[in-house]
């Protein structure tokens, strides 16, 4: 039979774009297709045409060029090529060769990491199916899921990946597995015949079913209503594509401070150069001089010092199971003031558990980590064992007989993977923990017939032989109320025993009692016959039980979670729960975690649809417990609380969460149970996926920040020192002290490798105990910029006043007076490296030689300097001379003065810092 083609009248486009609202006829008569022919071959073609492949298009990614030419926009770049360039006309080619590796190095460092290109796209295509298989002109048939087209009717089985976005015809006992695109913890049961309100979410349509996700049990039968990017999944990657590359903070204070430095760096050139004009010196050695002054003012291994700094936070950050897809990232975690975190698999661990178990008045705590089939059963304070008690062995044989799942020992790793549906796999551990193993109970109690789960039955039901002769059990599993139902006796100690209203209404209230805590419930209940049922119906199995009890699961929380919710909270970071899970199990969750107390609002997914952006904003900071969230409910709650002024980090696993983790000032991606998806639009992967782990990487952010404002501070003071030397000794009419190959010398060598080595530190010991720092902050603040200004006078006063001793001593060789000065300037900037190891704290408190790279450092540039002083054919390239001892105990008090003068403004700034304390404390 051969579909008609329509055009879609505005309420058949209704029909497809709501077919959750819609009945299944609706559906079909809106898409122009039939349940039983779907779409002949000329239509699919056409419509092939005109919808497009079932495929998810990318976005054209910069090429190398592109990126390469975005390297050259930062200012100090742009100064180093221009001071490169005028090196080269002036016949300074060692100048210029040596600025020029420095451009060249941080280009490259730079495109190796802009290279590694988004895949997100690439990973979406991934979790599409390969295959689908569809009804075309009546015949089932296998194509490639890409020529799928909006009225195909496809054929569902267990284990199937979902080919595009279908309104399902009907269900058999199909349950599918949405957790990577709603985020809910367990397979939902699917219903054909159910419908949705418009408004409702994702997890709440059970009448469809979503590309990405899959099929864990049953079948089905559905029509295609979206395909490619117009599916939910094509939806998140045009979110993922829209939102543009925003600079970190560290990216934009430093090109600011690039831009201050520079213009700072030509004014004083520029100032330089004229008064000495004006005062008769010759033009042309003060344009060099004015050229040497510029070189002294910029940092030039500023910005290939902070990419190394950064790649080698990395590397410690990866030891702490954080790995970093994007440098700038390290420091922007550093300064987050909000985590926005799933639930499930994060907070979570992802893993069904059966914690508590109800017989005959009796609770009995279930303790235990995941699968692993390990824990004790508890009753009040006291282990207890279950194989004691028939009440218990009953309860516990009977959920794992009832049951299609399996637990299995990974013999690699040794660890337990569960196959099926985690809801009974729960069961199957549980039972394994008393020492009933669903392997040699299924041998000794073989499964003679069944009737198979069913949603709207909500139970099933297995027969076994109970071991003795001519004897069977029927047991049923299933929603408490049902079973009590059908149930006439309850088991008790002495046995089975009528069911009575108040006996009944006493298991009710502990079924609702579990589900208040957001446990999970299911029932068991059996039925001893003398022969197999001829006729093994759901209504011949299931009748006239006996009740056994209650079993109670959740997905529970990381044990370690919470200490990490304290942490963050004392180091002043607020954490969401953002889940696609029922507000309930979140709000249970929320408060083992301490997360929120007693009467903390919370809101729906629903609800945050109802609420205007405008008050959005205003009550999103204050609402800790997000659920039934969509994906766009996830990137309004990031806009909200970045226009409330915070720094956000959104952490998720499943490919709902990942427009949000795009959006988010730093995205953090579950390294295990993640999508390829989520980890590819992330900025960080934690490779345990512990949300501990996200602490610690908060604390190495801040500790990486704190370090490149160390070397930034350092570089600083050391570079307007260097400035002030230059400017002074023009000023005086003296000799330049210090030629241009010197101060890159400096500025590379002597200066780099301690500036490296700052980059190493291990961080104050109260770095989490501090709040956030400011997103308008500065990088030099003026605490700082206060320091820099007291290091630039020590350094300039001390270098100065040797190079003057020099001139004194050997008025008839200036090279001589610039190597003492030279020498003076390169000690005091070395022995400054180890007073820049902290801002607050002595060099003696954090100890002298805590930091081995520091040795290492000051080591190679005492071994730089001491080649360029005592190898004659360097002396002519760097202008210097062999000093003598009695020379080096002259300067050595000189040298010092810089590091004496920065632990006395340590001093006080430590002051300053601990009486602010005390008055926050107040």
């Amino acid at each position: 039979m051969e579909s008609v083609s329509v055009e879609a009248r505005p309420a058949e486009a209704d029909a497809v774009e709501q077919a959750h609202t819609h009945t299944v006829d609706a559906v079909l008569a809106a898409l122009g297709s039939d349940a039983n022919h779907g779409l002949g071959a000329q239509e699919a073609e056409r419509r092939l045409e005109q919808y497009g492949p079932n495929e998810l298009r990318e976005a054209p990614r910069p090429g190398f060029w592109q990126l390469l030419l975005r390297q050259f926009k930062n200012f100090l770049v742009i100064i180093l090529v221009v001071a490169c360039l005028i090196s080269l006309a002036l016949g300074e080619y060692l100048d210029a060769t040596a600025i020029l590796a420095i451009v060249i190095l941080n280009a490259a460092l730079g495109v190796v990491q802009e290279s590694r290109a988004e895949e997100a796209l690439a990973a979406l295509k991934k979790m599409a199916a390969p295959e689908a298989t569809v009804i075309r002109d009546g015949r089932p048939t296998t194509i490639p899921a890409v020529q799928l087209v909006p009225g195909d009717v496809v054929l569902l089985e267990a284990g199937d990946f979902i080919p595009a976005d279908v309104r399902l015809i009907e269900a058999v006992n199909l349950r599918v597995d949405e957790a990577a695109l709603t985020g809910e913890s367990h397979a939902v049961e699917k219903d054909a015949r159910a419908l949705a309100e418009a408004d409702s979410a994702l997890g709440d349509r059970r009448n469809m079913a979503y590309l990405g996700t899959t099929a864990t049990y049953g079948r089905g039968r559905a029509v295609v209503v979206r395909t490619g990017m117009n599916t939910e999944i094509g939806r998140i990657a045009e979110m993922i594509q829209s939102y543009e590359e925003e600079a970190t903070p560290l990216q934009r204070r430093l090109d600011q401070l690039g831009k201050w430095l520079g213009v700072g760096a030509l004014a004083v050139s520029a100032l330089v150069f004229l008064l000495g004009s004006l005062g008769g010196q010759d033009v042309l050695e003060m344009f060099l001089v004015a050229v040497s002054l510029a070189i002294a003012a910029v940092p030039e291994g500023l910005p290939a010092v902070v990419t190394i700094s950064l790649a080698l936070g990395l590397q410690r950050m990866v030891r702490r199971h954080a790995l970093i897809r994007n440098l700038p990232a390290v420091e922007t975690l550093g300064s987050a003031t909000a985590i926005c975190s799933d639930k499930t698999g994060t907070l979570t661990q992802n893993e069904m558990m059966v914690v508590r178990l109800y017989v005959d008045g009796q609770e009995v705590e279930v303790t235990g980590k995941g699968y692993e089939p390990v824990g004790r059963f508890i009753s009040g304070s006291d282990p207890i064992d279950p194989k004691e008690d028939e009440r218990l062995t009953l309860l516990l044989t009977g959920a794992a007989l009832c049951n299609d799942s399996q637990l299995e020992r990974d013999e690699g790793d040794s660890s337990w993977a569960i196959y099926g549906d985690p809801t009974e796999a729960a069961l199957v551990v549980a039972a394994a923990k008393a020492g009933l193993w669903k392997e040699a109970l299924s041998e000794e109690h073989r499964r003679l017939a069944e009737a198979p789960f069913d949603s709207a039955r909500k139970r099933m039901a297995t027969v076994h032989p109970d071991g003795r002769e001519g004897r069977y059990v029927i047991y049923v599993k299933g929603a408490p109320d049902i079973l009590l139902d059908l149930s006439t006796r309850v088991l008790t100690a002495e046995g089975p025993a009528e069911l009575t209203p108040e006996g009944k209404e006493r298991i009710l209230e502990h079924n609702h009692k579990m589900a208040a805590q957001a446990l999970r419930v299911l029932g068991l209940a059996y039925r001893e016959v003398d022969k197999l049922p001829d006729n093994p119906t759901p209504d011949e199995l299931e009748r006239d039980l006996v009740f056994v009890g209650l079993l109670g699961m959740i997905d529970p929380p990381r044990p370690e979670v919470r200490e990490a919710i304290r942490v963050a909270k004392r180091a002043g970071l607020s954490t969401y729960m953002v889940t696609g899970d029922y507000l309930d199990t979140a709000v249970a969750i929320a408060k083992d975690l301490d997360l929120i107390e007693e009467g903390d609002p919370v809101l729906s997914g629903a609800e945050i649809s109802r609420i205007p952006d405008e008050e959005f904003v205003r009550v999103a900071p204050q609402v800790r417990v997000y659920a039934r969230v969509s994906p766009e409910h996830k990137v309004r709650l990031v806009e909200a609380l970045r226009q409330n002024g915070h720094v956000v980090a959104m952490t998720g696993d499943g490919v709902n969460d990942a427009p949000a983790v795009k959006r988010a000032n730093i995205g953090v991606a579950m390294g295990i149970t993640g999508t390829d998806v989520t980890k590819q639009t992330a900025d960080m992967v934690l490779t345990d996926d512990n949300y501990a782990s996200i602490v610690a990487a908060i604390e190495e952010g801040r500790v990486i920040y704190s370090n490149i404002r160390k070397f930034v501070y350092y570089l600083l003071s050391c570079n307007v020192g260097e400035i002030l030397i230059v400017f002074l000794a023009t000023l005086l009419g003296w000799p330049v002290p210090l030629t241009a190959i010197q101060l890159l010398v400096l500025n590379l060598l002597t200066d780099g490798a301690p500036a490296l080595a700052l980059g190493l530190e291990k961080g104050d010991p109260d770095i989490m105990d501090r709040p956030p720092r400011r997103v308008d902050e500065p990088i030099l603040n003026q605490e700082m910029r206060v320091g820099i200004g007291v290091q630039a006078i020590a350094i300039g006063a001390a270098t100065l006043t040797a190079y003057r001793l020099g001139m004194h001593w050997f008025p008839d060789d200036i090279g001589m007076a610039r190597a003492m000065g030279f020498a003076t300037l390169t000690l005091s900037e070395l022995f400054r490296a180890y007073t820049a190891r902290s801002e607050y704290y002595s060099v003696f408190r954090i100890g002298f030689f805590s930091n081995k790279y520091m040795q290492y450092a000051v080591l190679v540039s005492l071994g730089i300097l001491a080649l360029m002083f005592y190898v004659p054919p360097l002396h002519e390239v760097f202008d210097t001379r062999a000093l003598t001892l009695g020379h080096w105990l002259d300067i050595l008090p000189l040298a010092l003065i810089p590091s004496v003068a920065a632990e006395a403004t340590k001093a006080l700034l430590l002051r300053q810092l601990r009486n602010r304390r005390v008055g926050m404390e107040r």
